[in-house]
């Protein structure tokens, strides 16, 4: 299904939005968590895990579902198509994975801002915890920089589903661009195996949360 003009500037806008919006909003609670871990003043640190539980609950997970979510309509409803180019799976490969991973990191976002809000923190409370929400916040905006970057440049390279939905490749340039782009899919492998490794080293887990 092709969309007309007008629905496809509408998809574009909202892809956009939303996908800029949750990059812009992922550095915001990047710097509120830096922010709580190396401030001296409990006021400061208090209402910067109070402010990061609403930021997360009212605005990252809102455009962490609607980025891919809008992003799958655009490409469906377009040219582009969904499985035509690698530069398209590569991000869907990056945004799925970082909001389910966000849907399971809600939980100890949601812990230190209570015990932010019955208590005064100290440098020594929850000090894993409170490291493993900058590490988090850093490799989240690292993916989506990588997100961005693909939606930028599109880097060519057709998979085989798009080359045969195309009639075959008859001036034989497909190998070459599909090469250039499993390099790119390659480096966005690299960016998330790093992006655990962080996560780990510093105390993570999918449901590992100590202090």
């Amino acid at each position: 299904m092709t969309m007309t003009p007008l629905v496809r500037k509408f998809a574009l806008t909202a892809h956009v939005t939303s996908s800029v919006g949750w990059l812009g909003v992922v550095a915001g609670f990047l710097a509120l968590a830096v922010a709580g871990i190396t401030s001296q003043n409990p006021q400061m640190v208090r209402a910067a895990y109070l402010a990061m539980e609403l930021i997360a609950w009212f605005v990252i997970v809102p455009l962490s579902l609607a980025s891919p979510l809008t992003g799958i309509v655009q490409s469906l409803g377009t040219n582009w198509g969904l499985f035509r180019h690698y530069w398209i799976l590569a991000k869907l490969l990056i945004t799925i994975p970082a909001t389910f991973v966000l849907l399971l990191h809600m939980q100890p976002i949601a812990r230190i801002a209570r015990v932010a809000a019955d208590t005064t923190l100290s440098s020594a409370d929850l000090g894993g915890l409170r490291i493993q929400l900058v590490a988090n916040a850093g490799a989240a905006l690292l993916v989506l920089i990588v997100a961005t970057t693909l939606s930028v440049y599109k880097p060519q390279g057709m998979t085989r589903y798009g080359r045969k939905a195309d009639g075959g490749d008859a001036l034989g340039t497909g190998r070459n661009s599909t090469t250039r782009a499993q390099r790119w899919v390659y480096l966005l492998v690299i960016v998330l195996v790093l992006s655990l490794v962080i996560h780990h080293l510093t105390g993570g887990g999918l449901g590992r949360h100590t202090p």
